[in-house]
């Protein structure tokens, strides 16, 4: 079993930052990518950015040069710098890890509200 729980959420007005952070507990030698995604109000679940094992990192064009994504595979955490945040950034975002034999894992989400 893999737990991932995620802290930083909150409110920020347009042009300010947040950043999450993600840790994964338990059974952390499944883990393979780590991720975010965010689901917006009456829209779908989509995808933010991801990172592998080895670092590559992967960034949707709707954030790129706004966010960045890390990881620290000692310490089994993801984290997603949000920076120039926009009023259409806020969404509840989740942080994903996908299992080495392609199962995937969420956390709770946290809310991110940007006030323009």
């Amino acid at each position: 079993q893999l737990t991932l729980v995620e802290s930083g959420g909150g409110l920020v007005q347009a042009g300010g930052s947040l950043r999450l952070s993600c840790a994964a507990s338990g059974s952390t030698f499944v883990i393979h990518n780590m991720g975010w995604y965010r689901q917006a109000p009456g829209k779908q679940r989509e995808l933010v950015a991801t990172v592998t094992n080895e670092g590559s990192t992967n960034i949707v064009d709707s954030v790129k040069g706004r966010f960045t994504i890390s990881r620290d595979n000692a310490k089994n955490t993801v984290g997603l710098q949000m920076n120039s945040l926009k009023p259409e950034d806020t969404a509840v975002y989740y942080c994903n890890v996908t299992g080495r034999w392609g199962d995937d894992y969420w956390g709770q989400g946290t809310q991110v509200t940007v006030s323009s």
